[in-house]
């Protein structure tokens, strides 16, 4: 089945399944998974001029898999019972897959793509539709989102948490582009882009209603309608503050958290990013 006519036939199931119909919407969902398994068809797509799209159709496809799906017990090889979608068991990953999965309590859910060389550190957790390239480390106690999209050599640090988005199926996932450092206890939500090469310092938290202050640049960035925020290639962010500057809070010296850009990456900050390297 070509692509073309896999969405068709997800299209045709996404608002409703009638009566009958459940086997051909089954067939459809379960080759939408063998797609998102091999990375073939993703959540979201880069587009030539650099914008990222969401993918809605995917996505539908996603949420219909848990529509048809019935509650049963999950298989994990543990003493513990757990139970879930009979439609979204764990991901199978064999040693020819290349991927490095350490013992300790991670959990990959089916339909999320792990490139070769990729390393999951113990407990992790990525969800159904990520995405996540080659070389990249998703560290301890680390999450990636329904439908985030992660790109090459990136390093999750741990405690990081990448959003995930399902609805509404035309919201952007989470994009984390290649060569990104994501440093220990950050968080990027709402559909934030990371353009290659950012840094993001320990702590830094990043939403669809943060402000980001880029003192290089003299500017500011944050999302403006249907544009995500985006943090600009290879900027280096940490977590900062701004003063409330009317009313009790002025008064009172109250500041607010923003996120600043300090700094553009250097010499100093390449090798540090080659020191996380090792770990891999």
């Amino acid at each position: 089945m070509s692509h073309a006519d896999l969405r068709a036939a997800i299209e045709r199931f996404a608002e409703s399944v009638p009566a009958g119909d459940e086997p051909a919407a089954r067939d459809a969902f379960a080759r939408l998974k063998v797609e998102l398994n091999a990375g073939r068809i993703r959540a979201a797509v880069r587009q030539p001029d650099g914008t990222w799209q969401a993918q809605g159709w995917v996505k539908a496809g996603i949420l219909l898999g848990f529509r048809l799906g019935a509650i049963a017990p999950a298989a994990t090889g543990g003493p513990f019972p757990f139970y879930d979608k009979d439609t979204w068991p764990l991901k199978t990953i064999g040693p020819s897959d290349g991927v490095r999965i350490v013992p300790g309590g991670s959990a990959i859910r089916d339909g999320a793509y792990m490139a070769p060389g990729t390393v999951v550190m113990p407990p992790a957790y990525i969800n159904a539709g990520a995405y996540v390239d080659e070389g990249t480390m998703v560290d301890s106690h680390a999450l990636v989102g329904s439908c985030a999209q992660i790109g090459k050599r990136v390093h999750l640090s741990a405690a990081a948490q990448i959003g995930g988005v399902l609805e509404p199926v035309g919201a952007l996932p989470v994009i984390i582009e290649d060569d990104v450092l994501v440093g220990g206890n950050c968080g990027v939500y709402e559909g934030t882009v990371v353009r290659e090469r950012a840094i993001l310092a320990p702590g830094t938290i990043l939403t669809g209603g943060t402000v980001v202050f880029d003192l290089v640049r003299n500017t500011r960035y944050r999302r403006d309608g249907t544009q995500p925020l985006e943090i600009p290639a290879g900027a280096v962010v940490v977590p900062g503050t701004r003063p409330v500057t009317s009313g009790p809070g002025k008064a009172a010296g109250v500041s607010l958290y923003a996120p600043i850009i300090v700094k553009y990456r250097d010499e100093k900050s390449e090798t540090a990013v080659r020191l996380e390297e090792l770990l891999r």
